[in-house]
């Protein structure tokens, strides 16, 4: 599997697997299929509702703690004093490891930057190797910075062909975390047909005898960028995986890079704040 060493030393694979909102049933039936694949990265939040699920498929699997890559995010309503360290110790004990390989503050909104110290505790006490965040603009992300001691390692976002975050990469850069290491999430676009039928995607799959869903995770390794596609298919699945063996051109990359675009998920910068929705986490499947 291909790594990326983040900005905190620690290696992250490339290429993962994405759980969001699966239930129970889908992954005691996908995840032997993705181990058997070769996927040892998987991404879940306390929001999905799996971590339970996640971590017994894991460990019926039989591949040892230190070879997997585990993911999780803490949502809002965990982020005020006092409440991140506790929701911490459960999403561990949901997901049955002692550690967490990557935790991320799903949403910008609510105590953030309260909950970012709490964050780094965790990493002194041995229960979380990296630190980052998901979803968040750049002004928000300099709040963090400005108490943060440990920087984010990693930030989750949409990212895709229709959406490649060049203009954030920048601003990154201006803020001194060109180093961070992006994850896209919904690589595919949110379920959009179209983007499988984009010439220039469609051209780069017809000349390297790949689907276009290849060659756009192809497009983000060589970008890169984190990918975990998520997909219910067995067969996708071990399609996705099939993205090593094969290069994009210069040219392939930068006519890829010059499609118009859209995002699909945007976040007004003078949103109103999140409204906490008090979930209980411990009625996982």
């Amino acid at each position: 599997m291909q790594t990326i060493t983040m900005n905190d030393g620690h290696a992250i694979p490339q290429l993962g697997c994405g759980v969001y909102m699966m239930n129970g049933d889908e992954l005691s039936r996908l995840i032997p299929t993705a181990i058997e694949t070769g996927y040892r990265h998987f991404d879940t939040a306390n929001a999905y509702f799996n971590e339970v699920a996640l971590g017994r498929a894991l460990a019926e699997s039989g591949v040892p703690r230190a070879e997997l890559f585990i993911t999780s995010k803490l949502f809002p309503q965990s982020y005020p004093t006092g409440q991140t360290g506790p929701d911490i110790d459960a999403t561990l004990e949901r997901l049955g490891t002692d550690y967490l390989d990557l935790l991320l503050l799903h949403q910008p909104y609510g105590a953030y930057v309260e909950a970012w110290p709490a964050l780094e505790d965790a990493v002194s006490a041995g229960k979380v190797r990296s630190i980052g965040l998901s979803n968040f603009p750049v002004h928000k992300i300099e709040e963090i910075m400005r108490v943060a001691t440990i920087r984010p390692a990693v930030l989750q976002v949409e990212l895709n062909p229709y959406w490649t975050q060049h203009e954030l990469r920048h601003e990154l850069e201006r803020i001194g975390l060109g180093d961070v290491t992006l994850e896209s999430w919904y690589p595919f676009g949110h379920g959009d047909a179209e983007i499988m039928r984009e010439p220039v995607l469609v051209e780069a799959a017809q000349a390297h005898g790949k689907s276009v869903a290849q060659v756009i995770l192809r497009w983000a390794l060589q970008e890169g960028v984190v990918v975990f596609p998520k997909t219910l298919n067995p067969e996708h699945m071990r399609e996705n995986f099939d993205v090593f063996g094969f290069e994009l051109s210069a040219d392939e990359m930068a006519r890829i890079d010059a499609i118009p675009q859209h995002p699909y998920y945007v976040v007004p910068e003078d949103a109103p704040d999140f409204v906490l929705v008090h979930n209980d986490y411990s009625k996982q499947i």
